[in-house]
């Protein structure tokens, strides 16, 4: 060991009054808070200990000669380091540090909790503030360390006048080494020492008894001038070891006689002069432990105290070296970053027939406080940031604490071609948790993509499932959620700002305008060359639009630049949905903030006019994106209709990006779930378009492969596609799809078919979900989940969680289970190495059924500059319309022998993918003739959404 204990108690034996020099075990400090010095040798105590020791008297059977109280601090500094140095043999990241909210100045007793904390390999901080704090003051302070995640514990050392119970529990429990809040001394005193923090000051006081032989069974103990804390804690521990405790102020009447019954006295405050040493009977043991220990003073006891035990009175010094002992507690360090099993407490549902509508049925139940779910699921309190009472970000640093738990299974919902009015998806995504949570009690999570405003407000109504599964508030979920699709269109526009300003002044400046004067580029300062670059954009190639989360036809075709200030710089250009940016693809996508920071500096936005690609980097906006990007990272907590945890994050839409949630999202929820549980994710509209992104895509991102595909039918879907008439959204529908009609449902699960078939195509097997309405026959029930078994579906279950909640979909929750019991053969369908038309080509003919392609001159061009750009070996992600398997919204089935039109091709380098445009494919919606935002209101009484679906 170092010469740094030593050292402290040099330091300590400094505070000795002037007199002979005497040995440290002689010394009489203030014991855990400071105020016990020594008087001299010839106060009373000292006299009576000499007259004591001449006389031979002993102490009672047992008693031992006083320990090297410094033994017992390296002791348990030894044990801090031992520990410390395991922990971080088995975390390498883990930096502990101590925080010490320091009032006044006390230079001694910082650098004894600087040397202990450092013999230990503790990182420790002081905090000082000036000695007359204002209670508030000290309480901003203990919050902003409480939030600070880098910051493991917090202490006081504050005068004792300062320690009121608002101060106390301002602190964080789970930081509160020195166990002074409420919830800490609760689990004490009701029994759960192991699972709270426990005052170091009381710790020292049975400490220092116990290596000195003192046997506490039986023993009278006195606590004299305790309050508070301190006072609970030494009657909770003394009586756990059999001793009888009494508490006494040093007014109280029967002080004297109390004291002449003590064998052991504690001393919580300094004595008062008016209470004479000689009511303490010889032989009596004395601690002297005031609460100056937590306020920093040492050396200032009371006047002639001494301890006539066979031990050292002094327990300053052993409390501070308990105090480190207690940050680098094994046990609960790794108990706090270790996978917890869940505790979850799933709400009940009362169905009601008829089903009424979401909104009605969403504000019936009340959602659990978000804060209380987070801790069901194992998550720590650090790790969550709050929104209200039902939302929370979840913080990246769990992946990293959790980075050895294995992995839960990855289930993927996907769907036929669907209707206009989409058939339930996240629906049967929400069923599946609830029934595998709630009814089978199987840890699962479901990932889902925030919704955009354009279909909330447009045809398709919100996205948070529907009838008893959904996810809850859902106007919440539905509307704004936690600002991230905000945070996109922010950061898309501020590029977009960049971009053609960067075009003004380029065009409109001089190099002597920019500050530059020099004709030799090897004379150029940094910050000249910096001004001297010149990106040299054509405006011609700008692929970076605008965006707007809104349906709005209007600005698919805009110009800009038309104001008299822009001086001639106008072009056309246009709006994309926002989550059709680029950057709601690399949200979707990253898997960390660095990670998101080098993609969003890598997105391509134009070409020079030598054809090289400028890049949001080459703008120099990229930290500025970072910024506006660093709280949407995080994953949104909510919770479903049972209770049951969901993560909501990200929202590319299927059709013109790639159509699933965050990658951050899946892989936090996995090892939330544990080994034995399921993450249940969606993927948008049909299997051939939001499925096949997801393998080629996001799985070649992620890493992460599925166990089990879920594929979403309906009778109504499969009777449009055997021949029915149009369904029209906001149309009643026609009587084909409200009777029974077998003929129509067996026609139309050839798309049923061809789907299974493209999941096969990944190696992934596929249990078919039949979403049940109440319009659906038992025979054509039957039969659908007769001709999904036959074309090569592991099993195919009907479907009654909309009307009854997780308990309609337990079959499939057990079909799910079953199937992903089995060996994964995953596999890709093409290599990235391919050239991007033969990538192209694979999934139009293999995915959609295409005889071949057709490219434009303009998307060849685009093909050749990407190739020679460098970007010829990403994956591709088609945008094409949902509503059928070809490019014409209006063939359903199984079309055939036809060339698919690719009229465009795009780059997302930053997202890591080339997307061709097919057809007439639209990166705006429009609004229908009668669209959702019709029915929606407010009631301004009770501030209540109405009209939402």
């Amino acid at each position: 060991m170092s010469a740094r204990l030593p050292l402290v108690l040099r330091q300590l034996g400094r505070l000795q009054p002037p007199g002979p020099p005497r040995r440290l075990r002689e010394l009489c400090l203030a014991s855990s808070g400071g105020g016990g010095g020594c008087g001299g040798g010839e106060g009373l105590l000292g006299q009576r200990r000499l007259r004591d020791t001449q006389a031979g008297s002993s102490r009672g059977p047992g008693s031992r000669a006083p320990p090297a109280r410094d033994s017992i601090v390296r002791e348990v500094i030894q044990n801090s380091k031992e520990v410390l140095s395991l922990l971080r043999g088995k975390n390498p990241a883990f930096k502990p540090v101590l925080a010490i909210i320091q009032a006044g100045d006390d230079n001694l007793m910082q650098e004894i909790n600087q040397n202990l904390a450092e013999e230990a390999g503790l990182n420790i901080t002081h905090i000082c503030l000036p000695a007359d704090s204002s209670e508030d003051e000290i309480i901003d302070e203990i919050l902003k360390i409480n939030e600070d995640t880098r910051v493991h514990g917090l202490a006081l050392q504050i005068s004792e006048t300062s320690f009121s119970n608002k101060i106390l529990n301002a602190l964080k429990p789970e930081k509160d080494v020195d166990g002074v809040t409420d919830v800490n001394l609760g689990k004490l005193v009701r029994g759960d020492a192991r699972e709270c923090f426990v005052s170091p000051v009381a710790r020292a006081v049975i400490e220092l008894l116990e290596k000195s032989g003192v046997n506490l069974d039986g023993k009278k103990i006195l606590v004299i001038g305790a309050h508070g804390s301190l006072e609970a804690t030494l009657q909770c521990l003394f009586q756990r070891k059999g001793s009888m405790t009494m508490s006494s102020q040093w007014k109280t009447p029967q002080l004297q006689s109390k004291l002449h019954e003590a064998d052991i006295v504690i001393l919580g405050s300094p004595k008062p002069e008016e209470i004479p040493l000689s009511w303490i009977q010889p032989g009596t043991t004395v601690l002297n432990c005031s609460h100056d220990f937590l306020s920093g003073k040492l050396g200032r006891s009371s006047p002639g105290v001494h301890g006539t035990g066979p031990i050292a009175e002094d327990v300053s010094l052993l409390a501070a070296a308990l105090r480190i002992q207690n940050m680098v507690s094994i046990r609960r360090w790794f108990h706090e970053q270790q996978y917890r099993r869940w505790r979850l407490h799933c709400l009940k549902l009362q169905p009601l027939s008829p089903v009424p509508s979401d909104i009605e049925i969403s504000r019936a139940q009340t959602p659990k406080a978000v804060d209380i779910l987070a801790k069901e699921i194992g998550l720590l309190a650090d790790e969550i940031e709050i929104y209200g009472k039902s939302k929370a970000k979840v913080r990246l640093s769990l992946l990293e604490r959790l980075k050895d738990q294995a992995d839960g299974k990855y289930v993927l919902v996907a769907g036929i071609t669907p209707t206009p009015l989409g058939e339930g998806k996240s629906t049967v995504t929400i069923g599946l948790v609830q029934a595998l949570t709630a009814h089978l009690n199987i840890n699962s999570f479901a990932c889902l993509r925030q919704p955009s405003q354009g279909p909330t407000f447009g045809v398709k109504g919100g996205a948070a499932g529907g009838g008893y599964a959904q996810v809850i508030p859902m106007e919440e979920f539905n509307l704004h959620l936690t600002g991230d699709i905000h945070a996109i269109t922010a950061a898309n526009n501020l590029l977009a700002a960049a971009i053609d300003t960067r075009i003004l002044h380029e065009n409109t400046q001089t190099d002597k305008k920019l500050g530059i004067n020099k004709t030799d580029p090897s004379a150029l300062t940094e910050e000249e060359m910096r001004k001297f670059a010149r990106l040299d954009i054509d405006p011609s190639t700008i692929t970076w639009q605008r965006v707007l989360d809104t349906n709005d036809r209007f600005l698919r075709k805009v110009t800009i630049g038309q104001g008299n200030t822009e001086k001639g710089s106008s072009r056309q250009a246009q709006f994309d949905i926002a989550v059709a940016s680029e950057v709601m693809a690399v949200l979707a996508l990253t898997d960390s903030l660095t990670d998101m920071k080098e993609r969003l500096g890598r997105m391509v936005v134009a070409s020079d006019r030598s054809g090289q690609p400028v890049t949001t980097g080459d703008l120099g906006v990229t930290g500025a994106l970072t910024v506006l990007m660093k709280d949407a990272i995080k994953p949104n907590l909510m919770q479903t209709l049972e209770g049951t945890p969901v993560f909501v994050h990200a929202g590319p839409f299927a059709n013109i990006a790639h159509g699933n949630s965050s990658v951050l999202a899946d892989k936090i929820a996995l090892k939330l779930v544990g080994e034995e549980g399921y993450v249940v994710t969606e993927a948008g509209f049909g299997a051939d378009i939001g499925m096949e992104k997801f393998f080629n895509i996001k799985c070649r991102a992620s890493g992460l492969v599925p166990s089990v595909v879920v594929l979403v039918a309906t009778v109504r879907a499969l009777k449009m596609h055997g021949g029915g008439p149009s369904v029209t959204a906001g149309v009643p529908l026609k009587k084909e799809y409200t009777e029974e009609n077998l003929q129509l449902v067996a026609d139309g699960c050839c798309n049923l078919e061809k789907q299974i078939q493209i999941a096969q195509l990944f190696g992934v097997p596929v249990v078919v979900a039949l979403n049940v309405f109440k319009t659906d026959t038992r025979a054509e029930i039957d039969l659908v989940c007769e001709l999904a078994k036959r074309a090569g579906a592991f099993d195919a279950v009907p479907c009654y969680h909309w009307s009854i909640g997780g308990k309609g979909s337990v079959d499939l929750a057990q079909a799910v289970r079953e199937a992903a019991s089995k060996k994964s053969r995953f596999q890709f369908l093409y290599d990235v190495q391919l050239p991007i038309v033969e990538k192209i080509r694979t999934i139009a003919q293999a995915v959609y059924g295409a005889e071949d392609i057709e490219l434009s001159p303009e998307a060849q061009s685009k093909i050749d500059r990407y190739t020679e750009q460098g970007f010829g070996n990403l994956p591709i992600c088609m945008a094409k319309t949902h509503l059928s398997l070809s490019h014409q919204p209006d063939k359903k089935g199984v079309p055939k022998d036809f060339i698919l039109p690719i009229s465009d091709v795009r780059a997302s380098i930053g997202a890591g993918f080339i997307y061709p445009l097919v057809g007439t494919m639209s990166t705006m919606p429009g609004l229908p003739t009668r669209p959702c935002f019709y029915d929606i209101d407010l009631d301004t009484e009770t501030e209540q959404v109405k009209g939402l679906f």
